[in-house]
């Protein structure tokens, strides 16, 4: 059978956009479609804009402390309409650069919404396509609890498009995305409250991260909320009012209520039953290890499946994907050490196992050495600022397993640590390393039991 295309993208994200490139450059050809903006969640609504707000914050909490190295005080004002504009207007560059990228490729963009008609042809538009392969990669979307005045809340996806700071921010789940914005937001001026079922935020992070964390950010004014979770939202004379259940029963009054819940898959209305293609739990796309799906010559990428939900293991799906298939060389993707951060202040961020997952696996084999200490930055100010580092070490070789870190630049740091881990480092080889004084990286370099 002669098909329109060797392979169809679904989904123009980071996964789908990966994908196309790539196999574009094995000389397949490729098409690629997308309903919504180019470059998905991550650039539009995402990874990118977010970390421009931080940006923006960052500027703030460094006026709060530049008195104390001898800059005089003065009074600034933050325009959030102007600096909004300012986002999308650079958001749009990137979605010209990627258009002119997949041109270059010789990658054909597709405007539209793609249903499966059956497993080789999907229809756009009223209009059908054929492929040999398909790849799907529509991401994810946020979740919204099923409570009374939920309609009220408003999800990371509309945080981007406030017409005005608000004054008073609650927000629901204190995962990475509710407690970024609520350190961006706290940094505008902002009241901010967050409600967590858990009692410490930052669930799946190590313990002493997120205890680090959490106490920087009631510190900081920030109001944590613990052990409970929202019953109701109601709209009362031009505020919201929220009501909490749990350990603690409140109501708390917010001008804006952020839902930050978590992510599922987006696989609704694909018309994937057509096509033979099976979800598994939470509605994600059941794949194998090389992200082929229950159907032979459909594949699935990214946040669609069950997997790591971030951009860069997206991104690799995608080229091991397309090295596998197109390019005759079998890749799989080794989840075990990928780093992940949350661009908080202060920030934080891990590679490997956690204490409590290294305990889990290994037992008693299992050792930790951490640091408590102020930065330098902090050291003339009044601010009690703390930062945390730790590693997580196994057996007599002490390998380290883990790397953890709260503070200025953590990142950074641990992402330079990543190569180093996967290949094997041992404590012994970060003892016998020389740092870079005086640096917060160094400090990895000195720990003890």
């Amino acid at each position: 059978m002669t098909f329109d295309y060797d392979l169809f993208v679904i989904g123009a994200g980071p996964g789908g956009l990966a994908a196309a490139k790539k196999a574009a450059s094995y000389g397949v050809r490729v098409a690629i479609a997308e309903q919504e903006a180019l470059g998905g969640v991550c650039v539009n609504r995402g990874c990118v804009p977010k970390k421009l707000i931080v940006y923006a914050a960052d500027f703030a909490l460094q006026n709060q402390i530049a008195h104390n190295y001898g800059w005089s005080d003065c009074r600034s004002h933050f325009d959030w309409t102007y600096f909004i504009k300012s986002v999308h207007q650079h958001i749009e560059s990137i979605h010209h650069s990627y258009f002119e990228q997949l041109q270059q490729a010789g990658v054909e963009f597709i405007r539209g919404y793609a249903t499966f008609t059956d497993a080789h042809t999907v229809e756009i538009n009223d209009r059908k396509y054929t492929a040999d392969k398909i790849l799907i990669a529509v991401g994810g979307q946020p979740i919204k609890p099923d409570i009374p005045g939920i309609e009220y809340a408003i999800t990371s996806r509309e945080m981007f498009h406030l017409p005005y700071l608000p004054k008073r921010l609650a927000i629901i789940g204190g995962g990475y995305i509710g407690v970024e914005f609520s350190s961006m937001m706290n940094a505008f001026g902002c009241e901010v409250t967050i409600i967590d079922q858990d009692e410490m935020i930052l669930s799946g992070f190590d313990d002493d991260i997120r205890l680090g964390v959490q106490e920087a950010l009631s510190k900081r004014g920030i109001r944590l909320i613990g052990n409970s979770t929202v019953k109701e939202i109601k709209y009362l004379e031009e505020k919201l009012l929220l009501t909490t259940t749990g350990a603690t029963r409140k109501t708390i009054a917010a001008d804006t209520i952020l839902v930050a819940t978590g992510r599922a898959p987006k696989t609704k209305n694909l018309g994937l039953e057509n096509a033979g293609v099976e979800l598994g739990e939470k509605s994600a796309i059941k794949v194998d290890e090389y992200s082929r799906t229950t159907a032979e010559n459909i594949f699935a990428v990214g946040d669609c499946t069950n997997r790591l939900q971030l951009t860069p293991v997206a991104k690799a799906e995608a080229h091991a994907f397309v090295n596998t298939v197109f390019g005759k060389k079998p890749q799989k993707v080794n989840y075990e050490q990928v780093p992940s951060a949350v661009f908080a202040r202060p920030e934080a961020a891990s590679i490997g196992m956690s204490e409590a997952k290294a305990r889990e696996k290994f037992g008693e084999s299992i050792k930790c050495y951490r640091d408590r200490f102020q930065p330098l930055i902090s050291q003339l100010t009044q601010k009690d600022e703390q930062a945390t580092i730790k590693i997580v070490v196994e057996g007599e070789s002490e390998r380290v397993l883990g790397a953890h870190m709260v503070g200025e630049h953590a990142a950074d740091i641990i992402q330079s640590l990543g190569v180093a881990i996967r290949k094997g480092i041992t404590k012994q080889d970060l003892d016998e390393t020389t740092g870079i004084h005086p640096t917060t990286g160094e400090e990895f370099l000195f720990m003890s039991l």
